[in-house]
């Protein structure tokens, strides 16, 4: 691993991103995560390893000095065939604002490495963070999952499929809250037009066409009692909008607190980069779960 290096290495080239909106987010991320300026007061450790591939890996953004923060894991999109970590890069100072560890995580992109294998290395990755919290100054008690569009669906699903959290390694109670941005809930698609986003879960992501259900968060809400904070942009896409109003509705039927938050004028990509404003309503929604779960 390299600790206290600010600037980000030369990343990998990856497959063309599908649309033009995609390669814009992607530019202005990536930008700031560019930026030569040091994070004052913040330390940085880059490509912790949890695996031997070299997107099994995670960077850590936590204050000098930091001990027993609670963590925010918060998972790239990238519709699961693309995207770096780096993409986590500028949340780092509203993160450690709050008092919080934030660890940035890689997994294994499709169509090379098909879902459920972004998923394994998700829960790899928090079971990882949790062994060696310590190192860092975290508490591995404390983890908050979060993450942007195919990162959020990741964050939701390992929240959710608690028996692989389990066997994983992850123990009960150590995930405290889940805040998924802009996720895609619900693989299924009945009939997916031709060339579509819908198609290409069916053509590009998907291991097996049967798994749509089972690597989706929509399915595996029954008695979730960990709290959910679902949210979208006003103008997000309409399958992450109906995704998250389904999930939304079975959520509150659970034994967990649940909420929705609709992003006013934010679309898919935007719900992302207005995180670069520490004072965006979802720092505020995360620093109100991380206060009520102290001790």
């Amino acid at each position: 691993m390299n600790a206290n290096a600010h600037c980000i290495p030369l990343l990998p080239k990856q497959q063309p991103l599908p649309f033009e909106a995609a390669q814009i987010y992607e530019d202005t991320v990536l930008g700031w995560a560019k930026d030569p300026l040091p994070l004052p007061g913040i330390a940085v450790t880059r490509d912790c390893a949890f695996g031997p591939h070299p997107q099994q890996r995670y960077d850590v953004y936590r204050a000098e000095g930091a001990r027993n923060a609670p963590i925010l894991i918060f998972w790239h999109g990238g519709g699961w065939t693309n995207g770096y970590k780096e993409y986590v890069a500028f949340m780092a100072r509203a993160v450690v604002g709050l008092g919080m560890a934030l660890v940035a995580p890689g997994y294994r992109l499709a169509p090379e490495h098909r879902l459920p294998a972004a998923f394994e290395d998700s829960l790899a990755a928090v079971a990882h963070v949790i062994e060696h919290a310590a190192d860092f100054g975290g508490r591995g008690d404390r983890i908050h999952l979060a993450g942007h569009s195919a990162g959020a669906h990741l964050a939701a699903l390992v929240t959710l499929r608690r028996g692989d959290a389990a066997q994983a390694g992850i123990p009960p109670g150590a995930i405290r809250a889940c805040l998924p941005v802009s996720g895609i809930m619900d693989l299924h698609h009945p009939g997916p037009a031709p060339m579509s986003m819908e198609e290409r879960i069916y053509t590009m992501v998907l291991a097996d066409d049967a798994d749509d259900a089972v690597m989706s968060p929509l399915y595996w809400t029954t008695e979730n009692n960990i709290p959910m904070w679902l949210s979208h942009g006003e103008s997000d896409s309409a399958r992450v909008i109906r995704s998250n109003r389904r999930m939304a509705a079975l959520l509150a039927r659970q034994p967990g607190p649940s909420q929705l938050h609709i992003e006013s004028g934010l679309d898919h990509f935007s719900t992302h980069t207005s995180l670069c404003d520490p004072g965006a309503p979802w720092y505020g929604r995360l620093a109100g779960i991380v206060k009520e779960g102290r001790p």
